[in-house]
């Protein structure tokens, strides 16, 4: 079975979200159409729509040398092809990190490779992937097999320099394989690689990130504090001929255990290179034996489950899936990680949407229904009052008006007072974002710099550092604070709403800053870890010592842009159910009373009235259909749990991204 699986649930999972997207522009219209539109709610409504529109889904394969990564990446991803795309021999191949997308913009298939040279300068690899002229372009014939293995070769290629300029760029010698001249290493010739080109999961949002092994990840501090805590799931590699080494462990243990915790990543281990147990001679069940021995005592040395350890052989699955032998795809076990990259990735992305856009949306559509249903109500009943006083209903109408103009205005009345209590929140929300201001960042950041200048010392670097967490965590504790007053404010405000309304009860929403600590948390114990390590790094690596501090910083600068984003974000939404709920009823009962003016204005008689609130109350009835029918496909569960896959989702934390 290939990857058709996998394929046919990324598809499902496609199909699910354009739906979301359809009838959340069919509500748009419905709103308008109902005259129960607001800016508030449409721009909520655009937001939904801008994260199902840039959604995408990101694995991260990690491991060190020879684990066999990137015969995976070619058994999943490039066997339709028939041979090995991505060099996979034996020893370093995959020098450089790489990553494989699907860019819908552009005309034609394309690898993009940065120079090594560029970690010289302090810039990003994300400000780079804004240059373009930096990168070496080179175009993929995906018609042409031995082409694009020839493009591919590329990506591995080293280069010749001198020991000290490739200290410099933030080498460790004894990592590095000499040219056989002395004072010269062989690098690699790229830092980074880009693939860009058509694969039917690729074209659904599924981007692949193939790092090299330890000594790349230490010295592109990029990869660890950024790619990967993005990535939704990390496939760590292991060979099942030498289980959990040192290496493995010292990269579990640095890089990838804590991603767990606080992050929504996934974390696997894949046991790779199975076929080295197999053994004809001692039988099947001797091997399977073995297998789970091995597979059992890695869960224990990286303390995961049993299941989360996939056992399996990329090689045999590659060779299977070329030859077309579904026994050897079988004995690969290679359907293992498939089937986990469909039910459990897939599945956490979904509900990751449902709590983020369908439950957010529905809470919308069902204030706009009851509101509907109240009108339904109304016209029932006074269609009941008017059929009898056949007699006098120009009176009866006249009182029908009277009656919901006083309502018109209690409505109008709650409305003013909820537009005041906006006032408040918003002078708290100011407050909170003054707490959270960019300013107060850049205090910090100058300091920090300033103390650097000239002493990049171990001391000078440790204590900088220090200082610069201390301040950024105290800012963040000062905004808990004060979140905690707008949280209690908006608490009260609801309550006081739940009990005049006590059908329409809602719940509050509250800012939580406790995740942004945690996170800040996780970045503090990269820099304590790198801060232990600086008496191991050479002076000549100064420049790494700076790379790693800028991709430090620009983290804590994303992760305040964020909170002050959902600081105001949250501020401006807080009270948006009650403002949509009062607004709404207010504008119904407005309708409500044209339709009344438009009656008592009928001169005919009183048949010819009930003509009419007969077909209001068919156009509601229509209308309220409609709304039953968006609500019925939004409740409708995600594909993956459609199947009765039950996933539970690892806790919340940095917010995944949106197309990040």
């Amino acid at each position: 079975m290939s990857m058709e699986r996998l394929s046919q649930q990324v598809d499902a999972y496609v199909s699910w979200k354009r739906e979301l997207m359809r009838e959340i522009t069919r509500y748009r219209s419905w709103l308008l159409n109902n005259r129960l539109h607001s800016e508030a709610v449409e721009a909520k409504l655009e937001r939904a729509l801008k994260l199902l529109r840039t959604d995408h889904i990101t694995l991260a394969f990690v491991g060190e040398f020879s684990r066999g990564k990137t015969e995976l990446i070619n058994s999943l991803f490039f066997s339709q092809y028939g041979q090995r795309m991505l060099p996979s021999q034996a020893g370093r191949t995959t020098m450089c990190p790489t990553e494989l997308f699907f860019d819908p913009r552009s005309q034609r298939s394309y690898i993009r490779l940065l120079p090594i040279e560029t970690r010289g300068s302090d810039a990003s690899i994300a400000q780079f992937k804004r240059i373009p002229r930096h990168w070496v372009n080179i175009p993929l014939d995906t018609s042409d097999p031995d082409n694009m293995a020839l493009a591919f070769n590329q990506v591995a290629r080293c280069k010749p320099m001198a020991v000290e300029q490739a200290i410099a760029l933030g080498f460790h010698p004894d990592m590095l394989e000499s040219t056989g001249k002395p004072g010269e290493v062989l690098v690699p010739a790229w830092r980074h690689a880009m693939v860009n080109f058509d694969h039917p999961l690729l074209r659904q949002g599924l981007r692949i990130l193939d790092t090299p092994g330890l000594n790349a990840l230490g010295s592109e501090p990029e990869l660890t504090l950024s790619m990967l805590p993005s990535a939704q799931a990390i496939i760590f590699l292991l060979s099942a001929d030498t289980g959990v080494t040192a290496s493995d462990m010292q990269i579990w243990q640095e890089h990838i255990r804590q991603l767990d915790e606080d992050t929504q990543s996934s974390l696997f281990a894949v046991l790779n290179k199975i076929d080295i147990l197999w053994d004809d001679l001692a039988g099947v069940a001797f091997v399977h034996n073995a297998i789970r021995q091995i597979q059992s005592s890695t869960a224990r040395q990286l303390g995961i489950q049993v299941d989360e350890v996939l056992p399996l052989s990329a090689k045999q699955a590659m060779l299977a899936k070329v030859r077309k032998d579904d026994a050897l795809l079988a004995r690969s076990q290679m359907s293992n990680l498939e089937n986990l990259l469909c039910e459990r990735i897939i599945a956490q992305k979904e509900q990751l949407l449902e709590e983020r856009v369908v439950n957010q949306v529905l809470g919308l559509l069902q204030n706009s229904q009851r509101v509907l249903k109240l009108r339904q109500e109304k016209v029932d009943e006074q269609q009941a009052l008017l059929s009898n006083h056949q007699q006098d209903n120009g009176q009866l109408l006249f009182e029908l008006t009277a009656k919901t103009k006083d309502e018109h205005s209690q409505h109008h009345r709650r409305l003013l007072n909820l537009k005041t209590n906006q006032r408040l929140l918003k002078r708290q929300g100011d407050l909170l974002r003054a707490a959270a201001r960019s300013e107060r960042l850049d205090e910090h950041l100058s300091k920090v710099r300033k103390n650097l200048t000239g002493s990049w010392t171990t001391l000078g670097i440790n204590q900088a550092i220090l200082h610069f967490f201390n301040s950024v965590e105290h800012d963040l504790h000062n905004l808990a604070l004060e979140a905690e007053m707008a949280n209690k404010m908006v608490a009260a405000i609801y309550r006081r709403h739940n009990e005049e309304n006590p059908l329409q009860g809602v719940d509050e929403p509250q800012f939580n800053v406790q995740r942004y600590l945690r996170e800040l948390k996780q970045l503090r114990a990269k820099a304590d870890q790198f801060r232990l390590n600086l008496k191991t790094l050479l002076t000549e690596q100064r420049s790494l010592s700076k790379r790693f501090f800028a991709t430090l910083v620009q983290e804590v600068i994303d992760l305040h842009q964020r909170m002050r984003r959902e600081a105001e974000q949250w501020a401006a939404d807080a009270l948006m159910p009650l403002m949509q709920h009062s607004l709404e009823h207010k504008q119904m009962l407005e309708s409500h009373m044209l339709k009344l003016k438009a009656l008592a204005q009928e001169t005919q008689q009183a048949q010819r009235r009930g003509q009419l609130l007969q077909r209001y109350s068919g156009d509601l009835q229509q209308q309220l259909a409609e709304a039953a029918d968006m609500l019925r496909i939004l409740r409708r569960p995600a594909p993956v749990q459609r199947q009765g896959k039950v996933v539970t989702l690892p806790g919340a934390g940095r917010p995944q991204s949106v197309g990040e």
